[in-house]
């Protein structure tokens, strides 16, 4: 069983944390309360943030002028300059971030779905965009995993989510120990997870790690350190984890039965089929790797990327489109 190091998720402070909706509410958010064990949530709440009471006056995102402004409606108020500030203070002070979850469709923390409308007077909205403060994070943290409540609903979103904080996680207390040796450890144990997410990227870390001795070890981890973020930048596709796992029964293909062969591929359909989780195809592969004792692959993050406790089969179907 691995041991995990803790991600560091920013989280919007009404889910879960705090009364401070802007109508005094609490969202309770199921995955929230069982991440908390498993990382360290730093809450946070813009609005609060930039003086605004609980309970306080709903804000919008309005267009003037070709302009998004943060607008209050029953005070009249331009917050647009407030917001813009704190997030730039904010975002500059924050250190060993692994991924932000933020409450969706809020003009403030929304990464997408935000209702946007054409002024200050009544209407209906008339486009749809980002909220300012999930905006900022998009744009000045890229690299980052950054996801909403509402589309973590949806299973492979979230799986995703789990995969690159805890990856990210691992990663940064490799960083920490400043050592090329974790750091080539590090990459071996995540090599079937890089073929998984971005063969491109895999190749491309795999030549820092090889000319790792030519170079200053701060070049070597920043070089290494954007390729990995950019491998995990997107959902895998169901054929690339198709692929990993043909591979792996590649290494036993020649020892397994007939009967073994055939239920490893029934499991693998049904993944296909998106019938079971990758976890279930994942484990009865690993389960001819201990019954081998292979050494290289028993090692491999694939196999545990993320807490067991933590797999969730519950798909709302949200987010199909990504």
């Amino acid at each position: 069983m691995r041991v995990f190091s803790k991600p560091n998720i920013i989280v919007s402070k009404c889910l879960g944390f705090a009364n401070c909706r802007y109508n005094g509410a609490i969202i309770s958010d199921d995955f929230a309360d069982k991440l908390k064990p498993y990382v360290n949530f730093q809450p946070v709440c813009p609005e609060v943030e930039i003086g605004l009471g609980v309970p306080r006056d709903p804000v919008r995102i309005i267009s003037m002028d070709g302009e998004l402004k943060l607008f209050q409606p029953a005070t009249e108020k331009d917050l647009t300059g407030k917001i813009n500030d704190f997030c730039s203070s904010f975002l500059s002070s924050v250190e060993d971030v692994d991924g932000f979850m933020l409450k969706s469709r809020s003009p403030s923390c929304g990464v997408k779905d935000v209702k946007i409308y054409p002024g200050t007077d009544k209407g209906m909205a008339i486009d749809k965009g980002q909220g300012f403060f999930g905006k900022a994070v998009l744009d000045k943290l890229p690299y980052l995993t950054v996801e909403d409540e509402g589309r973590l609903t949806n299973f492979r979103i979230r799986e995703h989510f789990l995969i690159s904080i805890f990856n990210s996680a691992g990663f940064r207390q490799v960083k920490q120990q400043r050592s090329l040796r974790e750091l080539a450890k590090f990459h071996t144990e995540n090599k079937l997870m890089l073929m998984l997410y971005n063969q491109n990227e895999m190749r491309i870390l795999g030549r820092i790690i090889a000319n790792k001795d030519k170079k200053s070890l701060d070049s070597v981890v920043e070089e290494y350190e954007y390729h990995l973020f950019k491998a995990f930048s997107r959902i895998p596709k169901y054929v690339s984890s198709i692929n990993v796992l043909m591979h792996g029964l590649g290494y036993f293909s020649k020892d397994l039965s007939h009967e073994e062969k055939a239920f490893f591929l029934d499991s693998l359909e049904k993944y296909r089929s998106k019938k079971i989780p990758l976890s279930v195809p994942a484990n009865v592969l690993k389960s001819f790797i201990i019954r081998f004792k292979d050494e290289y692959l028993i090692q491999e993050t694939f196999f545990e990327p993320y807490p067991e406790d933590l797999i969730e089969m519950t798909d709302s179907g949200k987010g199909r489109d990504l």
